[in-house]
């Protein structure tokens, strides 16, 4: 793969993977619009793995309780900070693995790859989550999170599956609905997207097994590393804009860019 089109593609996944704004929705447009190559679900798998670790690094000290907490779950024990979020999490996923595994199967989600569909998601559910954090209270911090809650998180997150639609901010706009804090929405929004990204890596890699040589293993750890970079200056960014700034310029991004791509799949 030439190596801008490796860095560009990186930098976009960084970018685009915490931010409201969909990754996935980017990352199939970019060949779409420039006529660059596919880059491959190797490439795919790599630059995920360079946004996971920025998240598990910005956010470590919640991933430590969670793993700490999953000790504590396996002992029977569900009442410590810890065991509250290890399960939150890992109900949250649920959902979303199950209607990947679903899309996957019946071959759906090759069908959703398209200019059209990602032009409406990112308008319509840009819209949404205006909605959402115009109207939504906060009521609730992440210490109020449930089992419950966590099941209605995971559930928005199923909608992530559409290209477009955004993991982060239609999780976002979950939470935003529920009542939590535009801060605490986000960074529930984070935590769900690690073992989300697990799972889709793993699914990812079982099918590139065996397939890669030692160029792509080279590129991979190249858009890792700039997927990383990115993905954590993103991140810490926006975290830090969120105490004073609302989720509206990332809507007004995607509905101009929505409109855009609905006027050139229709034209």
């Amino acid at each position: 793969m030439p190596m801008l089109q490796l860095i560009l593609l990186a930098l976009i996944q960084g970018i685009t993977e915490f931010l409201p704004i969909s990754s996935s929705g980017h990352l199939i447009l970019l060949p779409s619009l420039t006529g660059m190559a596919d880059q491959g679900l190797a490439i795919d798998v790599a630059v995920h793995l360079g946004t996971l670790a920025a998240v598990i690094l910005y956010f470590w000290s919640d991933v430590r309780m969670a793993l700490l907490g999953l000790v504590d779950l396996l002992r029977g024990r569900r009442d410590t900070p810890g065991a509250k979020l290890a399960l939150g999490l890992a109900i949250a996923t649920i959902p979303v693995v199950i209607a990947g595994l679903v899309l996957k199967v019946t071959g759906l989600d090759e069908q959703l790859r398209s200019v059209a569909v990602i032009g409406w998601t990112m308008l319509g559910f840009g819209l949404v989550l205006w909605w959402a954090d115009q109207k939504g209270v906060e009521v609730r911090t992440e210490a109020d999170w449930t089992p419950m809650q966590a099941l209605k998180m995971g559930l928005w997150q199923m909608l992530a599956l559409i290209p477009g639609t955004s993991r982060s901010g239609i999780c976002i706009t979950g939470g935003r609905f529920m009542g939590y804090t535009r801060h605490d929405a986000a960074k529930l929004s984070m935590l769900m997207s690690i073992p989300t990204i697990l799972a889709s890596g793993v699914l990812l890699a079982a099918d590139v097994a065996g397939q890669a040589d030692a160029q792509v293993a080279i590129d991979g750890l190249i858009g890792a590393i700039f997927a990383f970079g990115a993905a954590l200056a993103a991140l810490t960014l926006m975290m830090k804009l969120l105490q004073s700034v609302s989720f509206t310029p990332y809507v007004i991004y995607r509905v101009l860019l929505g409109a855009g791509l609905l006027w050139y799949a229709y034209t």
